[in-house]
C-alpha cells in the first residue's frame, strides 16, 4: 500500500472529515440494502474509538438532477405533469441522507446529527459534543461537487475542508470520480488518508494487475465490448485465458466469421475485436468464447428458452446465455486457475431462463476459491450474481466499486486514491 491509511496516523482531539460511500439502494424513503453502509463501519468504528473532536460524514447519494430529469420523462410519457411538489417528494423518497444518518446511528448505537447542507456547517462541527458526529446532506445536491471547472469545484472543497484536520477517503466506488469531496478536498486539508475499506480494495485489486498468482483467469462478460475493451487489454499482460462472455461475446464471434442471428452486436467495434483476438494469439493468451447457447426470438423475460448445439446461431435467434459445452470449457480452465478476476455476467442472469451460465460461473469460482486461488469479483452486475446466488462469502473479495474497480483493472490512476498522502 504506497498511501497512507487511517491505521497510521493518530486522530486523537482531531476534527476528522471523511467521504463514505451511502450511495445506496432507497425505497419509499428507507434504506433498502445497507451493504455500503457496513462495509465503512470498520474505519467509523477504529475513528471514533480513539476520541476524535469530531466526526464529519459525507456522501452523494444517487444523481439526483438525472435521476429528477428520468422522472419528468417517464411522467410525460404517461401523460401526466411534474410538479415542483412532485419533484420535492421524488427528492424527499430517493436522493436525501437524512434516512441514512439515523440508519447509520441505529447501527452505531449513537446519535449521528444531520446538516441539510454542505456549505455553512462550521459553527454545527464546532458545537458537536466530544466525539460526535455529524453527516451532512447529499454533495450532489451542489453543482460544485461535480463541476469540471476546477475552480468552481474548489469552492465546495475549501468549505469541507474548513470541517476538518484530517480527511479520510473511504468510498472506493466513486475513487475514480475527480470531484470536490472525493478528490480536490485533500488539496485543503493537510492531512488525507485512506479508510480501511478503500485500503483491501487496492489489496486485492492491485495484484491483480501487477503480479497476480499464475495462472491467471478472467471473466469478463456484459452487453457492450465498448465498455469493457480497455480491461480486456489490460488482462492481456497477465492471464493465461480470457473468458468473455455475455452481449459482448457475439461481437467478438461476428469478428470471427460466426453467424450470430439477432444477437446484442457492435459493427463498430468489429475491427477492435479482431485486434485484440490478434494480440492474444501473439502473447499466448487463451480466448474462450461461447461454443453453444441458450437463445430465444426475443429479449423478454418470458422469451422460451431455444437451446442451440453449435457456434453459429440461427438468423432468428439472439443468444442469451452460454450453454453446456461452454461451461464444460470454462469448468477446466477455472478450477485450474491460481487467481480470477471476474467482471460482468456470462448471460442474462436476471431472466431465470437465461440465468444458469452465470450462477454456474459463480458457483466454479467459488470452488476455484476453496481450492485456494484467489479471486476478485468487481463490477456491479456480477456482485449483485455473486449476492444473488449468496455465494459472496465464498469469494476472496467482492468489490464495492463497480466503475472505479473496472477503471482500476483498466490500470488508470484513480483520482480519489491518488489524492492521499503518500507512505
Amino acid at each position: 500500500m504506497a498511501k497512507k491509511t487511517v491505521g497510521d496516523i493518530d486522530v486523537a482531539g482531531k476534527r476528522v472529515i471523511m467521504r463514505v460511500d451511502f450511495n445506496v439502494p432507497m425505497k419509499d424513503g428507507k434504506v433498502g440494502d445497507d451493504t455500503r453502509i457496513r462495509a465503512a463501519l470498520p474505519t467509523i468504528k477504529h475513528i471514533l474509538d480513539r476520541s476524535p473532536r469530531s466526526l464529519v460524514l459525507m456522501s452523494h447519494l444517487g444523481d439526483p438532477k438525472k435521476d429528477v430529469k428520468k422522472a419528468k420523462e417517464k411522467a410525460e410519457k404517461a401523460g401526466k405533469t411534474f410538479t415542483e411538489a412532485d419533484e420535492k417528494k421524488f427528492i424527499d423518497g430517493k436522493n436525501r441522507l437524512q434516512p441514512v444518518a439515523a440508519y447509520l446511528a441505529n447501527l452505531l448505537g449513537k446519535p449521528v446529527q444531520f446538516a441539510d447542507s454542505c456549505y455553512g456547517q462550521k459553527s454545527a462541527v464546532e458545537a458537536l459534543p466530544a466525539g460526535g458526529i455529524l453527516m451532512l446532506e447529499n454533495t450532489r445536491f451542489h453543482k460544485e461537487e461535480t463541476n469540471k471547472d476546477l475552480a468552481e469545484q474548489e469552492k465546495l472543497a475549501k468549505e469541507l475542508a474548513t470541517y476538518g484536520d484530517v480527511y479520510v477517503n473511504d468510498a472506493f466506488g466513486t475513487a475514480h470520480r475527480a470531484h470536490a469531496s472525493t478528490a480536490t478536498i485533500a488539496k485543503f486539508v493537510p492531512v488525507a488518508v485512506a479508510g480501511f475499506l478503500m485500503e483491501k480494495e487496492i489489496k486485492y485489486l492491485d495484484p491483480m494487475l501487477t503480479n497476480p498468482p499464475k495462472p491467471q483467469v478472467a471473466i469478463i462478460g456484459g452487453a457492450k465490448v465498448s465498455s469493457k475493451i480497455a480491461v480486456l487489454e489490460s488482462l492481456l499482460k497477465n492471464a493465461a485465458a480470457l473468458i468473455i462472455g455475455g452481449g459482448m461475446a457475439y461481437t467478438f464471434l461476428k469478428a470471427q466469421g460466426h453467424s450470430i442471428g439477432i444477437s446484442l452486436v457492435e459493427d463498430d467495434f468489429l475491427p477492435t475485436a479482431k485486434d485484440l483476438l490478434a494480440k492474444a494469439q501473439t502473447q499466448n493468451v487463451r480466448i474462450i468464447l461461447p461454443v453453444d447457447h441458450i437463445a430465444a426470438k426475443e429479449f423478454s423475460a418470458t422469451a422460451a428458452p431455444v437451446a442451440v448445439d453449435a457456434v453459429d446461431l440461427p438468423a432468428d435467434l439472439m443468444g442469451l446465455d452460454v450453454g453446456p459445452q461452454t461451461l464444460e470449457l470454462y469448468k477446466k480452465v477455472i478450477l485450474d486457475a491460481k487467481s480470477i478476476v471476474w467482471n460482468g455476467p456470462v448471460g442474462v442472469f436476471e431472466f431465470d431462463a437465461f440465468a444458469k451460465g452465470t450462477e454456474a460461473v459463480a458457483k466454479l469460482v467459488a470452488e476455484a476459491t476453496a481450492k485456494g486461488a484467489l479471486s476478485v469479483v468487481g463490477g456491479g452486475d456480477s456482485v449483485a450474481a455473486v449476492n444473488k446466488y449468496k455465494l459472496a462469502d465464498k469469494m476472496s473479495h467482492v468489490s464495492t466499486g463497480g466503475g472505479a474497480s473496472l477503471e482500476f483493472l483498466e490500470g488508470k490512476t484513480l483520482p480519489g486514491i491518488a489524492a492521499l498522502n503518500d507512505r
